[in-house]
């Protein structure tokens, strides 16, 4: 046999299709998640009839199909009515009631926008919902500067569902009583994908994404394994994609557990940006991290002033939400206790003296 016979040629692929791949892909079924989208579902319902009906609080660990089944059943309600909108938001990208705003007129089809302000907008957004029904989603609502926007859907949206959704349930600690009152949420924790659970949606994204028989078994349980071990179905979409390119790389047939081994080394860069990215004062903030691995937020603010740098608490806390979207600290959100509801900030240690 010619060692050609296992090499693919200029014009072949192992990838069908790489879309599925993508985190953003909304499948036909999103699977183990049925009991989640009735919940939501029975809240939405009411909506149907012309009612109102009542807001979600959705929380969970990041990579764990939250909004993809969101997402999903968005999709069902367009396909199913044109009496409700289905109006979703992800306030990291859209964090002040502006820019919120501003989204929610482009999803309304508005783009006379110019020249006005907060309240101007959230007029409008009214005035056109309440020809009708709508949903609301607010996806990471946590990094929402303000939540202004909220008490005005309250007060004024007829008939509504209000959806938010966020990583931390503790951030519903800090919410005003009253408004907390007037939402009368309905709470729905999402919990991370068991073993089979991951594999098995592993393997349907996989038979989507690639050519039939290119993946040794071998190497699809260890790319499975290691996204069950992260919790976190984007790095298992990451692995099976870079270790089909590891493949195709090296002209191979066969997706072999050596392009897993490869995708997985490569995984740190997806997950970490490299610390030489960081501006000056971003550095600073990690630096102080480093050696106060542990302690509230606070606490290094304080340190952070008293070494004679200059900024707000808020911006602070900013800047260390970027730290930790990029990977280089984790932030863990508590509730209760001695010093009630805090931040700890930790440094990802291992894997930032890697570079």
């Amino acid at each position: 046999m010619s060692i050609f016979d296992d090499m693919l040629k200029s014009d072949q692929t192992l990838f069908r299709d790489d879309v599925p791949l993508d985190y953003s892909f909304i499948p036909k079924l999103v699977p183990y998640r049925e009991k989640e989208q009735r919940a939501i579902a029975t809240a939405i319902k009411p909506l149907f009839s012309k009612r109102n009906g009542k807001n979600v609080f959705i929380h969970g660990t990041p990579g764990i199909g939250k909004t993809v089944a969101i997402k999903h059943l968005f999709r069902e309600i367009e396909e199913e009515t044109d009496d409700i909108t289905p109006l979703y938001v992800n306030c990291w990208q859209k964090n002040t009631s502006f820019k919120i705003a501003i989204e929610l007129c482009n999803q309304l089809g508005y783009k006379f926008t110019h020249n006005k302000n907060t309240d101007d907008l959230l007029d409008i957004i009214i005035n056109i919902v309440n020809k009708s029904s709508a949903v609301f989603c607010f996806d990471e609502i946590d990094k929402a500067e303000d939540i202004n926007f909220i008490y005005t859907l309250i007060e004024k949206v007829y008939r509504k569902t209000i959806i938010l959704i966020t990583n931390y349930k503790s951030w519903l600690t800090d919410l005003d009583e009253r408004l907390k009152s007037r939402l009368n949420l309905e709470f729905l924790e999402f919990a991370k994908y068991n073993y089979d659970e991951t594999r098995g949606i592993l393997l349907n994204r996989l038979s989507y994404a690639f050519v039939p028989d290119c993946w040794n078994m071998e190497a699809f349980d260890l790319a499975a394994k290691k996204s069950y071990e992260l919790a976190d179905m984007r790095s298992g979409l990451y692995i099976l994609r870079e270790a089909g390119n590891a493949a195709e790389d090296e002209s191979s047939k066969k997706i072999l557990p050596k392009h897993v081994n490869l995708a997985i080394k490569k995984l740190d860069e997806f997950r970490i940006k490299k610390s030489t990215d960081l501006k000056d004062d971003e550095q600073d903030i990690l630096d102080i991290i480093k050696v106060n691995s542990g302690k509230r937020i606070g606490e290094l603010y304080d340190i952070y002033i008293s070494a004679g740098k200059i900024g707000s608490y808020k911006t602070f806390q900013r800047k260390l939400d970027k730290l930790g979207k990029n990977r280089f600290v984790t932030l863990t959100k508590t509730s209760g206790g001695k010093d009630g509801n805090t931040t700890i900030v930790s440094y990802a240690q291992k894997k930032l003296d890697e570079y």
